[in-house]
């Protein structure tokens, strides 16, 4: 079902490419058939750059600014990409203010994905500009925000996710989980809005189908991005016996959970979504080797030209590059465009709809039904970096090792998406 310790290794032409700053992943552009040289295409992101989560924005920001400048050197379509932020301090009215400001000042393709409450405004708010704008549409593109409704009940045409949702990652983490016989008491700890609920959902629901004697003995949300102390939080799951946690958590809501775990003794495994995020690595340390678990699209050891780009990254901001959906932004976009021969929202949505292409991992697609990125997903193991896996984040020492693939036909979950096409 699954490979172990897959690695991703230059070849020769890879390295090449590399050296001449190529973009592997995106196919050969014939001499003279770039049909959009020189246009700009203005895009626009909404997202926290402020508060306790706004260093996973500005985080974000930089890596798509980076990848903006490696893209636009290297696209089918000949476009420059120019890529700016508005903080919406992760509110859902402050992100539909930002986005009237966005397409006031020309942009057509918005980026965000911290927060689903934020991509569920974003997507209805977009929905009713283009009926009301035809000419001046605009395409929402998201990163990051996994609420599986948002390629559900509230898919849309002009809505694409390029990260996997909730669901998708749940059936990776489950299906690495079930063989685990030390796992017999799982706590849930999420974060009180549409993603941490539906982590817990999706958790009992899984794993209960694919290991029905594992036992759920707690179960919390918090407020979103506003504890600072999950010492009462680690008590209750010290109390309740779990050996297991697993948890949705993002940025400091995640590395303050792991900080108090380890204050507190608890030695239990964790099972998350987003270990190498801002702050995480950091408040775990050299702790937590061999009991924290990420499962993703990516992780930080995937080789070739990501390696290169992610030790760039690190030297250029002393940050690490951790997004790798933003790559995929940017394949797609640029041949989309070059298929179309267009920036025009609406030719560009047209092709993006349905769109296959080799990506870093291998071939994904956006399947056309809901807009829902269909990709390979991992889970990798907090341990030691060593030459198999040789990164390390935020200069730990440490890194994400990969220990598990599963293929996109594993992950994928089915939609219930009524897509309305213009």
């Amino acid at each position: 079902m699954f490979k172990q310790r897959r690695t991703f290794g230059l070849t020769l032409v890879a390295a090449a490419a590399l050296a001449s700053g190529a973009v592997f992943a995106q196919p050969a552009a014939k001499a003279g058939a770039k049909p959009l040289a020189g246009q700009v295409v203005k895009l626009v992101r909404i997202d926290p750059l402020s508060g306790l989560l706004g260093p996973v924005g500005v985080n974000q920001l930089k890596s798509y600014q980076f990848m903006a400048e490696k893209f636009s050197a290297t696209n089918p379509a000949g476009v420059k990409f120019e890529v700016t932020g508005i903080d919406n301090k992760l509110s859902p009215t402050e992100s539909l203010n930002a986005l009237k400001s966005a397409i006031d000042g020309g942009a057509r393709y918005i980026l965000q994905g911290n927060g689903s409450s934020v991509a569920l405004a974003l997507i209805d708010a977009i929905n009713k500009h283009n009926e009301r704008n035809p000419g001046k549409e605009v395409i929402y593109l998201n990163d990051a925000a996994v609420d599986p409704d948002l390629t559900n009940s509230k898919c849309s045409y002009w809505h694409f996710r390029y990260d996997a949702d909730t669901s998708m990652k749940m059936e990776a983490m489950s299906s690495f989980m079930k063989d685990k016989k030390d796992i017999q008491k799982i706590y849930l700890l999420n974060q009180n809005y549409s993603h941490g609920v539906q982590v817990a959902r999706y958790a009992k629901e899984t794993i209960g189908r694919k290991r029905p004697d594992i036992q759920f003995v707690g179960e919390d949300l918090h407020p979103l991005g506003q504890v600072r102390d999950f010492a009462p939080y680690i008590a209750k799951i010290k109390a309740s016996g779990a050996d297991t946690v697993i948890t949705g958590n993002w940025g400091s809501d995640l590395s303050l959970l792991i900080k108090a775990a380890n204050e507190g003794g608890y030695n239990g495994k964790f099972y998350t979504y987003y270990t190498g995020v801002t702050g995480t690595p950091t408040a775990l340390g050299t702790n937590g080797a061999g009991r924290v678990f990420q499962v993703a699209y990516s992780h930080y050891n995937m080789g070739g030209q990501m390696a290169a780009w992610a030790t760039e990254f690190q030297q250029k901001y002393n940050d690490d590059f951790y997004t790798h959906s933003i790559i995929r932004v940017f394949e797609s976009l640029g041949l989309a465009m070059a298929q179309a021969k267009s920036t025009d929202p609406v030719k560009v949505a047209a092709v993006l709809s349905g769109l296959k292409w080799k990506s870093f991992n291998g071939d994904v697609e956006m399947r056309r039904a809901d807009h829902q990125l269909q990709q390979p997903l991992y889970v990798s193991v907090w341990q030691k970096a060593d030459a198999k896996s040789p990164y390390s984040p935020e200069k730990t020492g440490m890194t994400l090792a990969q220990v598990a693939e599963y293929p996109a036909f594993v992950s994928s979950t089915p939609t219930s998406c009524q897509m309305k096409r213009p």
